[in-house]
């Protein structure tokens, strides 16, 4: 089957079950454990003009637990641009999204819905449903596991996609487009020499996800430079400001993405423009955010251009890990009792353009997709010290982009 998919044939394929490209037996491990499944998605040359990747769809892996290698099982090409996928809970099902733009005569793009099969890592296609605006950058499950959240980057709207018993997806319960005054492309505090720009013509959701108590959904806007906070009703799907609907990050930071710590008490903003970190108090009862520090990803020493990409906090809640792209690097900080962060080292990520990141299930290794070397590398990560060292570890994957992972049962 050919991998330079046209989009009339994309249209077509949507309706049907996802076949594979190819498949391979491979044995990481002994008969009878359980196995570790790697999925990674990127960009195809399916995509919004001037974003075609060299990526084939969905990649599936068997990763050696021991060295972190990543061995190929099958490819799942008739989806466009899957840049970003979520597993849900229970490893029933994966929820991919094509970030593309021609999904509908609204100029939509779409979030597959799959049934995972928890002994061979297989996938089936339950349905294709509308994102809810242009170009969706993010997904996330809420923590109900009611619904996926949807952040489309060029719509500038927030999509909630119910989730139905069998998996399937419905049309979205609501769509909100956020609004405000236009920002500067570049912040004030950037790092010296940085000629890189963020998009701030518009609104630009990059990133939803709901606070782990499943109280609160928040969102980065990227463009407006702003996380907004609503409460999510359960029964209709519909998304409430909260009684502070939103926090105004620093003009031209462009907040990317965040993450929480295990109690939902912190919350970590990563500001794509200024490569800086805003570490903050989140109270689960009020939706506040308050912050309480601001540290760059890049050393003093960093001179040049530079976007952070990923945030990632290890399984432990005692490290901070950020991507940082065209200099290339992995930042690693210590979470102090209070929250705060102080920088433990930045490393070479050994490619190029790294984005998101991800542990395996075990927490040892953590995988790092780079989008312009065509290529996932991996680190060793000490639990204890926070210092991650290279495996050197290489496998293409076409302009790959996202992970989720799964033990076989």
């Amino acid at each position: 089957m050919s991998t330079n998919i046209s989009r009339r044939t994309f249209a077509a394929a949507l309706a049907a079950t996802v076949p594979a490209l190819s498949r391979r037996a491979v044995a990481q491990t002994a008969p009878g454990k359980p196995r570790t499944i790697c999925y990674i998605g990127g960009y195809t040359q399916h995509a919004p003009p001037g974003g075609a990747g060299n990526g084939q769809g969905i990649s599936v892996f068997e990763m050696n637990p021991d060295t972190s290698s990543l061995s190929p099982l099958m490819t799942y090409v008739d989806i466009a641009s899957p840049s970003f996928m979520a597993m849900s809970s229970d490893f029933k099902h994966l929820y991919a999204l094509s970030e593309i733009d021609d999904f509908n005569a609204n100029k939509e793009g779409c979030v597959t819905a799959f049934s995972v099969n928890r002994s061979s890592g297989e996938l089936t296609k339950l349905n294709v449903m509308r994102s809810g605006g242009a170009v969706p950058a993010h997904l996330s499950i809420h923590a109900s596991g009611k619904y996926v959240l949807v952040a489309n980057y060029m719509g500038g709207t927030v999509g909630v996609l119910p989730i139905h018993p069998d998996g399937s997806l419905g049309d979205p319960t609501d769509v909100v487009h956020n609004t405000g005054p236009r920002m500067p492309d570049r912040a004030a505090d950037n790092p010296p020499g940085n000629f890189a720009i963020s998009d701030h013509s518009m609104a630009h959701v990059h990133m939803v996800a709901s606070d782990p108590s499943g109280r609160y959904v928040l969102a980065c806007d990227a463009g407006l430079d702003r996380v907004y906070i609503w409460t999510l009703d359960l029964h209709t799907g519909r998304l409430v400001p909260a009684k502070t609907p939103f926090i105004a990050m620093t003009p031209g930071s462009a907040p990317r993405h965040f993450s929480f710590n295990g109690k939902g008490t912190m919350i970590y903003i990563l500001g794509e423009q200024d490569s800086k970190v805003v570490a903050a108090t989140f109270n689960p009862q009020t939706g506040e955010i308050v912050p309480q520090q601001t540290v760059s990803t890049v050393t003093p020493h960093f001179r040049g251009s530079t976007l952070a990409a990923g945030i990632l906090l290890s399984p432990n809640g005692k490290y901070l890990y950020v991507s940082n792209r065209l200099g290339d690097s992995l930042a690693s900080f210590h979470v102090n009792d209070d929250g705060t962060l102080n920088l433990v080292e930045e490393i070479w990520m050994h490619a190029d353009y790294g984005r998101a990141m991800m542990f395996d299930p075990s927490g040892t290794f953590l995988f790092c997709a780079n989008q312009r070397s065509d290529s996932v590398t991996s680190f060793r990560a000490n639990a204890q010290t926070g210092v991650l060292d290279f495996t050197w570890n290489f496998t293409p994957v076409g302009s790959p982009t996202t992970f989720a992972f799964m033990n076989t049962i």
